[in-house]
């Protein structure tokens, strides 16, 4: 059985990568591209609010120029454009997830289609608490859940492994991992 165990392994693995993620797994972030080009400078963080009517802020601000193209950061369907509040927004559905664009000249309208990169409007220089800078809101939702718009450009918080040296942490509770168990749980 010692010289089986390797070849084993293998078939497995391979069973796993073929066969895609557990039921359950939860995915990576969809990967996107900066509403803004060239990379801007952010001038505030995400942060968000401990209560759905909470202080915080529900976006990242990009610092921008006037008249700057506002690119889609996902492929999706504009399902608004228009002015909120005396700014312009524009809101792209990404199936369960949307993004939001202030302060948008829009060029596009309700319904259109459009890809990820592609123009959706441009920068207007409005009253913010950029000011007197010009500066990109821009926000993801998934429902009524903020979103770090940053982790769609693999820019948001950094999530490291844990460190062990010969086991991994939890096998004094739960036992030596089986391979099986070793593939399973380092694959998401």
């Amino acid at each position: 059985m010692r010289h089986r165990t390797p070849a084993l392994m293998l078939v497995l693995l391979m069973l796993l990568l073929l066969l895609g993620p557990p039921a359950g797994a939860v995915g990576a972030d969809p990967v996107g591209v900066w509403p803004l080009d060239p990379e801007p400078e952010m001038v505030r963080t995400f942060d968000p609010p401990d209560t759905p009517y909470g202080a915080g802020h529900r976006g990242v601000d990009l610092l921008g120029r006037p008249g700057q193209v506002v690119r889609a950061a996902l492929p999706g369907q504009v399902t608004f454009a228009g002015v909120i509040a005396g700014r312009g927004v524009v809101v792209v559905g990404h199936g369960a997830t949307r993004t939001t664009y202030e302060p948008v000249s829009a060029t596009l309208s309700a319904g259109s289609a459009v890809l990820a990169g592609q123009p959706i409007g441009t920068l207007q220089a409005a009253r913010s608490h950029c000011g007197p800078r010009t500066c990109l809101h821009w926000g993801w939702l998934e429902a009524d859940t903020y979103l770090n718009p940053l982790r769609l450009v693999g820019a948001g918080p950094v999530r490291l492994l844990p460190l062990w040296r010969d086991v991994p942490v939890d096998s004094a509770v739960s036992g030596p991992l089986t391979p099986l168990a070793w593939l399973l749980r380092f694959r998401s």
